[in-house]
């Protein structure tokens, strides 16, 4: 048993406090009294024993039992050993000692405990927790082991790993276990060899020009010679599919291509094998920025019209495409320098898509314009949408008193298949119409599943915060049942004096039930009823909706992607009004903006019809209508900008700018003021993987030191959160997870006159070398055990073999002392306030009982002997009475009897006379 001192240092507060008690003993008098003495001693013991408190002094008692834990390897290319494992751990746990528990701790990724300290011989026969394969963390899995032992604690940890750590620095960990007396033995199980081939390079230049012949470099890593094949894409379009013989090893492989047309240009080489052992090695990504003519995209729908042949005879280079094929990940909207939407709705745009827009907008500079028509803006269903937030106007328009009156029913399913993201987009749309309509508009909304439920009555919404809440409110429920609910929507309009009436019905499944629809729609188009119908999934009825939309005067939607929703319902809530549209022929106004004006000087044609939109706050306002309406809006969306002609470029409404010998020149002047307007200027920039993160070190060409605004993109369009920190002067470096995975970076820098400078580019992180067959690290596992103590056990028993250091348990003694002070406390203060006389009174009463115990001890000892001698007279009369009676009875001649003397008894009350007597001489003695 040892004593140990937590803060040691503490004890130096002895010495005011030995000063203190000397001043006591100093200002005492010359012969101090017996309690001035006891004081002072008590007060140095008093404050000898808080110090010691204070300085949390601890026991070490020697622990019996001995701790092992073992930390087993679950990443992916130690996966392959999980049998062989879970084997070892049970071979070995039947030689432990009863003395001794264990622990099961599993690791890759991350740390997470299989099964807790237990003295029994029983180990878990499989992996239950789920954890991230994707890398081998060993410095977080022996710090968790660590973390198992308490302090003063030994023990020993069996790592079970093949030694490939590609996240952390487990040295540093190991040293930690050396100073806690805690050793390290591995275990080194055979790995399966598996064929397995991997893509290890992708280089091509980070610039290049049109029409200029790029180098693709491709290397592959292989443990087998096999054929293969290597797929080269770019921006997800197929260039080259090439049949190879991989040899065992390194090979390197040279392919070329033509860059045609300018923008970012990601390539991708991914590999085609059988049988191969990883699949996520088999493919890398690579960016390079091709310089050259302005590239623009043109999404609009199978109409044939001027717009591209005008761009491209402006010289652009111009892509069309319907919105079915819009692309999918943000690569594919970084190749062009602006997007421009020719009259195309927001139902045939998923959310995902305009996220991605918005990202290219807002933090790469990409430009965008949307033309008008009968499918674009509001009538299009772009409220509240990204495509929305990015354009210098809002879809809902000023001076809504001039809009008919207005009754709309929503009748959403809520059946069980609508649960998850389905029903929470159906009343994520539901609460967008509502906010669309006017405080004196009709609303309801029906919710059904086998019987329609009643959210929100049909009268005026006037409350539209509480009506969205309703809405919000609906949860799924059970079967589908379509007509009673459609029933009762045409019921609650029919006697209504609205101007307008409509009903729109979603579900994703068919009613279990028919019903008289014929017969309901044609009721309804008497008391001006329309319906519009929305078939969501592949599991709806698509016949009946339809139909039923055609005979209901509506419109039918099929959906498969549920993003789309909420953009259906705003479309239908606005042209269900058709007050949007301003169809009375006019002349636009053309303000004081000096890159337009130059264009009219001739004078500005007629136009027919255009759009009603808000313009929000800074945006510009080039061309407006006489209601002061924008015809053609402007702003700048983060380092992107856009443009809003709220007309159309076919003719039918724009009338006669289609004809106008400017059109041409119109047209290519909004688009050429939407490209990024910056100078691009290349940063030196270098990336590498430290302790889990990806950092990026960014240095400026210039060294202008300016700050500057960086952000990383993922893919899938995501902001990356960062920590952009500043290492010295013109030197950056940005901190982010390490993911694998195609990002794009964007920095922004004024200079000195405040003009914009924008670099952009894109980089890869790739898999983890987690993926590539490396064998054991048996270098790196014999390092760890040699800094700990430990070794390399070749049988499960020598998990268990003795523990050099043994272990010891720590116990506080502060709060002892600490009570003992406080007893202390309470005596030097009833000393100061009764003095010591008390104490001696105390004592006196103390010796006096105990004398008086002595004497009623020494008197119950003459009772004692007085009570036995009064048995043995009575037993001696008894015999003497008993011979007697024999002799009468016998009348036997009377023998002469010995005559005996018997001694008369002592009464109680002299004995108690005598003992009063013999206690007042004694105290008269004394």
């Amino acid at each position: 048993m040892a004593l140990e001192f937590k803060y040691p240092i503490l004890f130096i507060l002895l010495i005011p406090a030995l000063y203190i008690v000397f001043l006591y003993f100093k200002q005492t008098k010359a012969v101090p009294s017996a309690e001035s003495v006891l004081i002072g001693l008590i007060r140095t013991l008093l404050f000898s024993l808080i110090i010691f408190a204070l300085t949390v002094p601890q026991v070490l008692l020697p622990a019996k039992q001995e701790k092992v834990i073992f930390l087993a390897d679950r990443s992916a290319s130690y996966q392959q050993t999980e049998n062989s494992l879970l084997k070892w751990l049970d071979e070995s746990v039947q030689g432990k000692n009863a003395n001794q528990t264990f622990a099961v701790a599993s690791f890759a990724d991350s740390v997470t405990m299989e099964q807790s300290f237990t003295n029994r011989k029983r180990v878990i026969t499989q992996f239950n927790s789920k954890i991230e394969k994707g890398e081998t963390n060993l410095e977080e899995g022996i710090q968790f082991a660590a973390s198992l032992f308490q302090k003063g604690e030994s023990g020993r940890i069996v790592l079970l790993s093949d030694g490939n750590e590609t996240v952390g620095n487990s040295r540093e960990a190991a040293k930690l276990l050396q100073n806690r007396n805690v050793s390290l033995d591995y275990v080194r199980l055979p790995l399966k060899t598996e064929d397995d081939m991997a893509i290890t390079k992708l280089e091509v230049p980070p610039t290049s020009f049109v029409g200029e012949n790029t180098l693709i470099n491709v290397s592959i890593s292989s443990t087998v010679e096999k054929n293969a094949n290597i797929r080269i894409s770019l921006n997800n379009q197929d260039l080259l599919l090439e049949k190879v013989d991989v040899k065992e090893g390194n090979n390197q492989y040279t392919f070329t291509h033509q860059s045609l047309s300018p923008g970012m240009a990601v390539y991708k080489a991914e590999l085609e094998v059988d049988d191969d052992r990883f699949i996520e090695n088999n493919s890398l990504n690579a960016v390079s920025k091709v310089k050259g003519t302005p590239k623009i995209l043109v999404v609009q729908g199978n109409q044939k019209d001027a717009l591209t042949e005008i761009l491209t005879n402006s010289g652009l280079i111009v892509d069309s495409l319907v919105p079915e094929k819009l692309p999918t990940t943000l690569e594919g909207f970084l190749q062009y320098q602006s997007i421009i939407f020719n009259n195309i709705p927001a139902t045939k745009v998923s959310g995902s898509q305009m996220n991605l827009m918005e990202k290219a907008v807002k933090e790469f500079g990409t430009g965008f314009v949307m033309l008008g028509g009968d499918d674009s803006f509001g009538l299009g269903g772009y409220f509240k949408t990204p495509i929305e937030r990015l354009l210098p106007v809002n879809m809902d328009i000023k001076g809504k008193k001039q809009m008919p009156s207005l009754g709309l029913v929503i009748v959403i399913d809520r059946s069980g298949s609508m649960g998850g993201s389905k029903l929470t987009l159906a009343k994520e749309a539901a609460a967008r119409s509502a906010e669309l309509l006017r405080e004196q508009d009709t609303l309801g909304f029906i919710a059904f599943d086998d019987r329609p439920w009643t959210i929100i009555e049909t009268k005026p919404i006037q409350n539209k915060s509480k009506a969205i809440e309703k809405i919000r409110s609906v949860t799924v429920g059970g079967g589908t049942n379509i007509y009673p609910a459609l029933a009762k929507a045409y019921e609650e309009l029919a006697d209504l004096k609205l101007q307008r009436k409509h009903i729109i019905l979603l579900t994703d499944g068919q009613s279990a039930t028919g019903g008289e629809y014929q017969t309901l729609i044609e009721g309804g188009k008497d008391n001006n009823i329309t319906l519009s119908t929305v078939a969501l999934g592949s599991d709806a009825d698509r016949n009946l909706l339809e139909q039923l939309a055609t005979d209901g005067n509506g419109r039918y939607y099929d959906v498969i992607d549920a993003s789309v929703i909420p953009s259906i319902l705003s479309r239908e809530t606005v042209m269900t009004t058709r007050t949007y549209i301003e169809d009375t022929p006019f002349y636009p106004t053309v303000q004081a903006y000096p890159d337009w004006t130059a264009i009219f000087q001739q004078g500005i044609p007629k136009m027919n019809a255009y759009i009603a939109v808000t313009p929000k706050n800074r945006a510009q306002l080039p061309i407006i209508s006489q209601k002061k309406d924008p015809i053609l809006a402007k702003w700048q969306y983060g380092l992107g900008t856009t443009f809003a002609f709220t007309s159309d470029v076919t003719g039918k409404w724009s009338g006669d700018f289609s004809r106008w010998a400017d059109w041409p020149k119109f047209l290519s002047q909004m688009v050429a003021q939407s490209l990024p307007q910056y100078d691009s200027e290349p940063y030196h920039y270098s990336i590498e993987n430290q302790d889990g993160n990806s950092v990026i070190h960014l240095t400026e060409a210039e060294g202008n030191f300016r700050p500057m605004d960086a952000t990383i993109v993922s893919q899938n369009g995501k902001v990356l959160d960062t920590n952009v920190k500043s290492v010295a002067p013109g030197k950056t470096d940005m901190i982010f997870p390490n993911k694998p995975g195609m990002y794009f970076l964007r920095v922004k820098q004024s200079n000195h006159e405040g003009h914009d400078r924008v670099f952009q580019t894109g980089f890869s992180i790739p898999y983890s070398d987690e993926y590539l067959m490396k064998g054991t690290n048996q270098l790196l596992l014999k390092d760890l055990a040699s800094i700990t103590g430990g070794k390399q056990l070749s049988f499960g028993k020598e998990a268990f073999r003795p523990i050099h250091h043994k272990s010891s348990q720590t116990q506080t003694i502060s709060q002892l002392l600490l009570f003992m002070a406080f007893l202390l406390f309470v005596l030097e203060i009833v000393i100061r306030r009764f003095g010591v006389k008390p104490f001696y009174h105390i004592m006196n009463k103390i010796r006096l009982n105990l004398y008086k115990e002595e004497v009623v001890n020494h008197t119950s000892g003459i009772q004692h002997l007085v009570k036995a001698k009064e048995k043995v007279q009575v037993k001696t009369t008894k015999r003497v009475q008993e011979n007697m009676n024999e002799f009468k009875f016998n009348k036997s001649p009377v023998k002469k009897v010995k005559k005996q003397t018997i001694t008369p008894s002592v009464s109680s009350e002299d004995k108690e006379e005598r003992m009063k007597r013999l206690l007042e001489a004694r105290k008269r003695r004394k």
